[in-house]
């Protein structure tokens, strides 16, 4: 077995939605420096960001009802829809500079134009939703949101999910045109496309070892190239860990201080794909509902228009389960290696707390098909069991760590960036809301790891980004004139 070193400027681990952003953005800001990427599948996306993995919802929180709360005195607290609102924006303008620079082609095949829709049965609910629409409908973010529980105004919005519906039933709605199918795997695939042009080293079938740190502060990764057997040191001042759910693992790796007390938790789902044109032709929205009492936030039930290889598909779900592999093609073995002396009691901590969690998702993975499609038909009521087939989505590994709201072990549901205090070493982890917020998350690692260059990088970041920097919400003219700029440029006039 032969052994290969090389140095290099950056090293990104996982070629998936993560990295092909961060290496992207860093070729733009910095065209000499030398990146490489190792990827342990035989292509891009393959993972988390592939396009039957994740739900490609663009969340940009105009949907999503666990991104909105009711405080104790009944009144709705938006503020983490606003956040995630505004990274979604950032994104939309990287990809139209991307295409506006011919850097990647043929938007259409990757984001499509696509309302975004939360509906809701009982009484209790439908004051909610529109407690909800009352606060959002006013914020500039949420311009052009619709409420109604009008039977005859839903039967027009969604006729599948309202045909042979009991009539004396509570149920409401909102729309908002402004939402959009993002497939993430085909954007990846189109970035690492780019990414190759700009010389930058892409390795698939290469697994990650190890990670050490040097004498001389830089990071050392022991690299297998499985396609000829051999082992491979690669050194870099910086290093990205963007491998989805084995990113817990390689963190642990390092080494690094503020790598430890964090755990992982594994979450598995299914997707209902329906296989019949016919009830394809019927729905055209994103549909979410609200999360059963116990599930995780990435269980929350809803009923996706998908454009997948060009072709409009139809997907319920997810149904939640567990398996303790932290990747799809990952090992039984990752949930109990990545326990460790000082997470363990953190782990412990987090099992005692989330029983009705892990009840939860026992019974999820019980399930029959037939039961699944009980639960569509809460969805569908004319729902089929011959039309749909069932698909298993990603793996997620939600982050537990101590926190002080919520003391030790801690589940916590979104998307984490771990760093080294020197900025050299930076990981991500976590599931939900995940690609569509990259480039707000490359945006956070760049400050926190290249500070010595934003000043520099600046005026290249506000060309990519116009605006960086600033709050949309509190600029409604400017959000018009991006909303207007990027709509034209990613081809997402209304389509019916």
């Amino acid at each position: 077995m032969s052994n290969r070193e090389t140095k290099t400027d950056v090293i990104l681990i996982g070629a998936g939605i993560m990295s092909a952003t961060l290496g992207t953005m860093l070729k733009e800001l910095k065209p000499d420096w030398e990146i490489k990427v190792f990827e342990k599948l035989g292509k891009a996306g393959e993972e988390s960001s592939n396009e039957w993995n994740n739900a490609g919802t663009g969340h940009a929180a105009l949907c999503e009802l666990n991104y909105t709360s009711e405080k104790p005195d009944g009144s709705i607290d938006i503020s983490k829809a606003i956040n995630i609102n505004e990274q979604f924006q950032l994104s939309m303008q990287f990809w139209s500079y991307l295409v506006n620079h011919k850097l990647i082609n043929n938007p259409q095949d990757f984001i499509m134009p696509l309302p975004h829709m939360s509906m809701v049965q009982g009484e209790e609910n439908v004051s909610f939703l529109k407690k909800r629409f009352e606060a959002m409908s006013n914020n500039p973010l949420f311009q052009g949101m619709e409420f109604s529980e009008d039977p005859a105004k839903l039967m027009e919005w969604i006729p599948l999910i309202m045909e042979n519906r009991p009539g004396n039933e509570a149920i409401a709605a909102t729309k908002i045109d402004s939402g959009t199918d993002v497939n993430f795997g085909a954007l990846t695939r189109m970035l690492l496309e780019h990414l190759k042009t700009q010389n930058v080293d892409i390795n698939y079938n290469h697994s990650v070892e190890n990670i050490n740190r040097t004498s001389d502060g830089k990071w050392e990764v022991k690299v297998k190239n499985n396609a000829e057997g051999i082992l491979e040191h690669h050194t870099a001042k910086f290093v990205f860990v963007g491998g989805g759910g084995g990113s817990l693992h390689l963190l642990q790796k390092s080494g690094i201080p503020e790598g430890k007390h964090i755990g992982g938790f594994p979450v598995s789902g299914l997707f209902l794909v329906c296989n019949n044109p016919e009830v394809v032709e019927k729905h055209h929205a994103k549909v979410y509902g609200k999360a059963k009492v116990g599930a995780p936030p990435m269980s929350v039930p809803h009923l996706d228009t998908r454009f997948i290889d060009n072709k409009k598909s139809l997907l319920f779900g997810p149904f939640a389960g567990f398996s303790p592999k932290f990747l799809k093609t990952g090992s039984m073995f990752d949930l109990v290696t990545s326990v460790k002396p000082d997470n363990l009691i953190t782990m412990l901590s987090a099992g005692a707390k989330e029983m009705s969690l892990t009840k939860y998702l026992i019974q999820q993975v019980m399930l029959s098909k037939e039961k699944r499609i009980d639960e569509l038909r809460e969805f569908i009521p004319n729902a089929k069991l011959e039309d749909w087939d069932t698909v298993v989505a990603g793996q997620r590994v939600q982050v537990i760590k101590d926190t002080e709201a919520g003391g030790k072990g801690t589940l916590q549901f979104g998307t984490e960036v771990v760093t080294a205090a020197d900025g050299s070493i930076a990981a991500l982890l976590g599931a939900s809301p995940g690609a569509s917020t990259a480039v707000h998350v490359m945006l956070q690692i760049m400050n926190k790891c290249f500070p010595e260059h934003i000043k520099e990088w600046e005026p290249k970041i506000k060309e990519m980004i116009p605006t960086y920097g600033l709050s949309l919400m509190e600029n409604p003219e400017l959000l018009h004139e991006m909303h207007a700029s990027t709509k034209e440029t990613l081809g997402l006039s209304e389509k019916s």
